[in-house]
């Protein structure tokens, strides 16, 4: 959990810049998924939501709650910086949402509270897996969901650190996937396929799904040049688990 610090260090560094780049792009549309902006209605991953209560894991400037809380959902926007919680307040359209301040590794909810636990790059992307995935199941309710977005070890295992892009080549070990330092002691983390599956199993849920979101070829990354979509169209650059607790 020494990461926490760090990473609340990190985001609030570059919350404003971030917003500035990226908000156009996230709020472009209700339900756009990962780099790529690809639509839930392709992608059919987080179902209904209206009455139910949800939980965004790492929520951002709350571009993906507004969206759903003016879809009838209860929803709670957790995150771990001031400043991305300050900018989801100033934002907050009529799809009004309660905001929290915490990790994806210690929720402050009670057990059972939420129907749907869901993240695009958020808090699964900078807890470690085997600490927050338990964390999401422990307040899921009975039949409850866990929907996240990730990026793929695939392109982790294809990232070329020297050149600052995914190549077509292996570049690291796939088995010594874990952390991955961000800078100042702030890290994001990453799991192999057979690890993922290990974690959500041991932490009691069942996986309906793994989505591997394909864009195509000219489909513009907005958020970074590390990625481009020629070779996110060839291999999978994202992993969208769906699961659900029994």
């Amino acid at each position: 959990m020494d990461s926490i610090d760090a990473n609340r260090r990190l985001w609030n560094k570059i919350s404003s810049a971030y917003q500035h780049e990226h908000d156009p792009q996230i709020g472009a549309a209700p339900r756009l998924w990962g780099m790529y902006s690809i639509p839930d209605a392709h992608l059919h991953a987080l179902g209904e939501v209206t009455g139910k209560r949800v939980l965004e894991l790492g929520c951002g400037a709350g571009q993906w709650a507004g969206a759903l809380a003016a879809e009838g959902a209860d929803v709670v926007g957790l995150d771990l910086s001031e400043a991305q919680l300050s900018a989801a307040a100033r934002t907050m359209g009529d799809g009004r949402y309660r905001l929290v301040q915490g990790a994806a590794e210690q929720l402050p909810f009670a057990d059972s509270s939420f129907d749907l636990v869901f993240c695009d790059f958020g808090g699964l992307s900078w807890a470690p897996a085997h600490q927050a995935v338990p964390q999401a199941a422990r307040v899921l309710r009975p039949g409850g969901r866990l929907v996240f977005n990730v990026a793929s070890p695939w392109f982790e295992a294809c990232y070329d650190e020297a050149a600052r892009r995914v190549t077509t080549t292996l570049q690291q070990d796939y088995f010594e996937l874990d952390a991955i330092a961000e800078g100042d002691g702030a890290r994001s983390y990453q799991l192999t396929y057979g690890d993922w599956v290990r974690v959500l199993r041991g932490a009691g849920l069942v996986i309906d799904d793994l989505i591997e979101p394909r864009p195509q070829p000219a489909t513009p990354n907005g958020y970074n040049e590390t990625d481009p979509p020629v070779w996110a169209h060839r291999w999978p650059a994202e992993l969208l688990w769906v699961t659900h607790k029994p």
